[in-house]
């Protein structure tokens, strides 16, 4: 980036034109809740705990797709029992959880120089709206879809429809996630990526995609072009 005077405001000539955030465990310190989360209600129905390793490994993905990746046998007439048990337990975690730290502070500087920022979540709208809500960060955001309306991730319909809302091409995106759904989601769709590795991945997983993987908020600002506004 390089900087343009606008009035008393610097704005930055961006190396992206829409930086396209995932929620839960890029945003949102929300990984190990929601891993637990889907471990209790495994077990709440009476089927196996699948452990949190692989309970980890499918955050992201749409609920559906979630759980038939662990359990492909789920009965999927257990589907709002599944849920119920998995809101008892995980929406009383979430109210103690908050913004990974300084993320917010970079977030509103990118917005506050005139960068463009949107949200690609697994989330369903009424879970962002929810966690919106209680952070009161959805402001910084110009655009966001979720998974109940769209295509779950991978598939590349999140960020198509990202590009029709806001007018920006796919190519002059950047896709920041810390999961591999999230980096197949910027393949499949043909946009930039970078990941964090302080998320539901393990870096050692995120390497392998051969795009940046950070571990904190200032190494995140350098590989978006933006460390400057620190």
């Amino acid at each position: 980036c390089f900087k343009a005077e606008k009035g008393t405001i610097t704005m930055l000539v961006p190396k992206f034109d829409l930086f396209v955030f995932d929620w839960d465990g890029t945003v949102m310190d929300t990984t190990e809740p929601i891993a637990a989360g889907i471990c209790h209600a495994f077990v709440a129905l009476g089927y196996k705990d699948p452990g949190m390793q692989i309970a980890r490994s499918v955050i992201g993905l749409d609920w559906r797709s979630a759980i038939l990746t662990i359990e492909p046998e789920f009965r999927f007439d257990h589907y709002d029992q599944f849920e119920q048990a998995y809101r008892e337990y995980y929406l009383v975690k979430e109210k103690e959880i908050g913004i990974f730290p300084g993320l917010e502070d970079l977030m509103r500087k990118m917005k506050a120089a005139g960068l463009r920022l949107a949200v690609a979540t697994g989330k369903s709208r009424r879970g962002l709206d929810r966690v919106f809500a209680q952070t009161g960060v959805g402001d910084i955001f110009e655009a966001t879809v979720t998974a109940d309306e769209s295509a779950g991730k991978p598939n590349p319909l999140m960020l198509q429809m990202l590009a029709e809302e806001t007018g920006v091409d796919i190519h002059q995106m950047v896709m920041i996630g810390d999961t591999e759904h999230d980096l197949w989601l910027a393949k499949n769709a043909g946009c930039a990526a970078v990941a964090v590795s302080y998320g539901a991945f393990p870096k050692s997983e995120l390497v392998k995609w051969k795009v940046p993987v950070v571990d904190d908020v200032p190494q995140l600002a350098s590989a978006l072009g933006v460390d400057e506004l620190l």
